[in-house]
């Protein structure tokens, strides 16, 4: 016999006598003829089928593990993209918190009214950098994917017919996603 079974792979000499011994012991035959054959098949079978499972477990148990950590980087990564966003923003809730200890008693209206349009701005700017963007509304044609109408006011000619007339709050996408959506009073032409 070769150093091989059928399944190509190789027969250690120990395991071969052991199955040669144990059979010729439970059937009183000798190691020489078929049952040696018959003997081997079914323990390179049982080995076989053992280094499966073992190796089945193991890519399930390596599987497991990838789902569980890119499941914890998914968490991680927004967690940071948060972080990064709140950061953003911390410079311009310190100016608002600036503003908001000025003593309305000493401090002109028009002071507080230009310290408040800085810190929007400055809001604005640090949205804008996180990749959201405004909706352009007003004087535009009302589209409802983008638009929320409100109401309606009578339009001077059938050209201004579904046009936005007034935004009443504005509306923003971040990356292209409908954050909110703009909330306007749109022109009707009753022709």
């Amino acid at each position: 016999m070769s150093e091989h079974d059928d399944n190509g792979s190789a027969e250690r000499p120990d395991d071969a006598a052991q199955a040669i011994e144990s059979d010729g012991q439970s059937n009183g035959v000798s190691g020489d003829g078929p049952a040696f054959a018959e003997a081997s098949a079914p323990a390179g079978g049982g080995d076989e089928m053992s280094a499966l499972r073992e190796r089945h477990l193991r890519l399930a148990a390596e599987f497991d593990n990838y789902r569980k950590r890119v499941e914890r980087e998914r968490g991680e990564s927004w967690v940071r993209a948060q972080a990064q966003l709140l950061e953003r923003l911390l410079e311009p809730l310190d100016d608002l918190a600036r503003v908001a200890d000025f003593d309305p008693a000493t401090t002109p209206a028009g002071a507080l009214h230009e310290g408040c349009e800085m810190v929007e701005k400055k809001f604005l700017r640090a949205m804008e950098a996180a990749g959201m963007e405004e909706i352009e509304a007003d004087g535009r044609p009302f589209d409802p994917t983008i638009h929320e109408a409100l109401t309606t006011v009578p339009a001077e000619s059938a050209a201004d017919d579904n046009m936005v007339a007034q935004v009443y709050q504005k509306g923003y996408r971040l990356k292209g996603v409908l954050l909110r959506p703009a909330r306007v009073v749109v022109k009707k032409h009753q022709g």
